[in-house]
């Protein structure tokens, strides 16, 4: 896959004062399916899901199986979860031709990760996340790959740290690493917006195309980042409040030319289902097992796309 200029495309985004709406890194499922399927609706730019970089460097096996892209999947963010300045050097390098730029985990509070190393607990060394940064934008050979980092809320004082870094842009999850259903701190992230240079994306509690804009307008910020909300509505980001049966087909087709494992085919739909399908109808259709049933029950339920025109 040729090389692009996607990132240069990216940072023009920012510079016109667009809010970018963007998919989150989410492990299963940001991956290039649905990454494909959010693009059909608005959405600027995706994340892969977090990948953790000593392993993707270790075998080819680990490398196919994490980071599976084609030419239309751009722009596109590479997230690692890495605590070694060269592992993520060496992974940055290995990715750069076919993304637009890579994303150091600082946010991630799951168990695993932090006593790895990893995600939540680097906020609280700021060194090696500078030094991390820079050996990417040192040893990536193109002046536009872009290097930024995402972190949860944890005190203001963090917010200056950034300006340190020289990292393109910085995600902030609007939640410490022990929140996980609370109300977003938007004085937080406005906090930290208004002390970096850097653009600044929020993260948290996106369902609907109107939250990108409340979202910007109490924090001023430049781009808002969607997971559970695109989870559940694809097509979020074009304005739909629950998912369009254009889109349930879509995903269908993209996922049938692609050959996405039934589990996850099975697994984005339960989610685009749940908020227009009763308790019994989710009961039976969780219980399905294959493509075909899958695809049986859809037309039978909610009928074919041409059916909306009937």
């Amino acid at each position: 896959m040729k090389s692009s200029n996607g990132v240069s495309s990216i940072t023009d985004m920012f510079e016109k004062g667009k809010v970018l709406k963007i998919c989150a890194p989410m492990v299963r499922y940001s991956k290039l399916a649905f990454r494909s399927l959010v693009r059909k609706y608005n959405c600027d730019v995706c994340f892969t899901p977090m990948i953790v970089a000593a392993d993707f460097m270790r075998s080819v096996k680990a490398r196919d199986s994490e980071f599976t892209t084609n030419e239309q999947d751009r722009p596109l963010i590479v997230q690692f979860a890495a605590h070694d300045a060269q592992t993520l050097a060496d992974a940055a390098c290995a990715v750069a031709p076919f993304s637009d730029g890579v994303d150091l985990n600082c946010g991630c509070p799951q168990r695993w990760a932090m006593s790895a190393g990893y995600g939540a607990c680097l906020i609280n060394k700021p060194e090696l996340v500078k030094d991390m940064v820079r050996h990417v934008r040192n040893q990536v050979d193109n002046p536009n790959y872009t290097a930024s980092i995402k972190i949860r809320y944890k005190e203001p004082t963090c917010a200056k740290r950034p300006k340190r870094q020289k990292m393109s842009w910085i995600t902030v999850h609007g939640r410490t690493s022990e929140e996980r259903h609370q109300p977003v701190h938007y004085d937080a992230i406005k906090t930290i917006k208004d002390s970096v240079s850097v653009p600044v994306i929020a993260n948290g509690d996106i369902k609907y195309l109107r939250d990108v804009e409340s979202t910007y307008q109490r924090t001023g910020v430049d781009g808002v980042m969607a997971a559970r909300g695109l989870l559940a509505n694809p097509a979020m980001f074009a304005g739909y409040e629950e998912t369009p049966l254009e889109c349930v087909w879509d995903w269908v087709d993209i996922s049938v030319e692609q050959g996405t494992p039934f589990t996850c085919f099975h697994h984005h739909l339960m989610y685009m289902l749940e908020r227009v399908s009763s308790q019994p109808e989710r009961k039976v259709f969780n219980s399905l097992s294959s493509t075909s049933a899958v695809i049986d029950y859809l037309q039978n339920t909610y009928g074919s796309v041409s059916d909306l025109a009937t």
